[in-house]
């Protein structure tokens, strides 16, 4: 089972498109409401639900990032997220809005500890990306990051290690063609992911040196 020595950050690494990122000023006509966790997009049908999954998602970040642990940990967080699904079917932008839905992936990334739960929610998303209702380049994470659980090999590259200080791919299936199979999902060329991540395995890699 892979252990990435990177917090894959959705907003940071993903860039997390819906369908239309055109910014529009705002006339006051089918504007959305606003909540706990700031303004919901016109027509999310449940906000409730998308603060719920943007502070499940802000706990997962505070551990992965250094700072307190929250009240819960990936298996609780994996847990509720089912109870979510069996209610709700996946988070999509029309039911929690574009920052809910990839709250829900974030923790779906980070199921690591039930893999038959991210293969489950891997299928929901793949049905959510066609129907245009999910973000394509989350779905190549869990894509990955499932096919490595399983013991497989990733498509995409998403999924990277720091191996002597430099930013590495963990198993990856025909590096030929995996800059098509990106570009075709809105990823990033390989080499210039790499190098975003360039920095924090250096870093990783002096903070062991200097503890060895």
């Amino acid at each position: 089972m892979i252990r990435s020595a990177i917090v894959l950050v959705c907003l940071l690494l993903v860039g997390c498109s819906g369908p239309d990122d055109s910014s529009e000023p705002d006339d006051g006509e089918g504007s959305g409401s606003t909540t706990a966790a700031g303004p919901v997009e016109p027509g999310v049908t449940e906000p409730e639900l998308r603060d719920e999954l943007l502070a499940m998602q802000e706990q997962d970040q505070a551990e992965r990032t250094g700072q307190v642990a929250g009240e819960w940990n990936d298996q609780e967080r994996t847990d509720r997220l089912r109870e979510i699904i069996d209610e709700h079917g996946w988070p999509t932008w029309d039911v929690v809005g574009q920052d809910g839905a990839s709250a829900a992936w974030v923790i779906a990334q980070h199921s690591d500890l039930d893999v038959p739960f991210q293969e489950d929610a891997l299928d929901l998303m793949r049905d959510a990306v066609a129907a245009g209702a999910a973000d394509p380049t989350e779905l190549a994470y869990l894509e990955d990051r499932v096919a490595l659980n399983i013991g497989g090999e990733q498509v995409y590259g998403t999924q990277i290690g720091c191996v002597d200080g430099e930013a590495q791919p963990a198993r990856l299936a025909d590096p030929e063609g995996v800059e098509e199979r990106r570009a075709e999902v809105g990823l990033e060329p390989l080499a210039d992911y790499l190098a975003s991540l360039a920095d924090d395995c250096a870093a990783e890699a002096a903070a062991s040196a200097t503890s060895s």
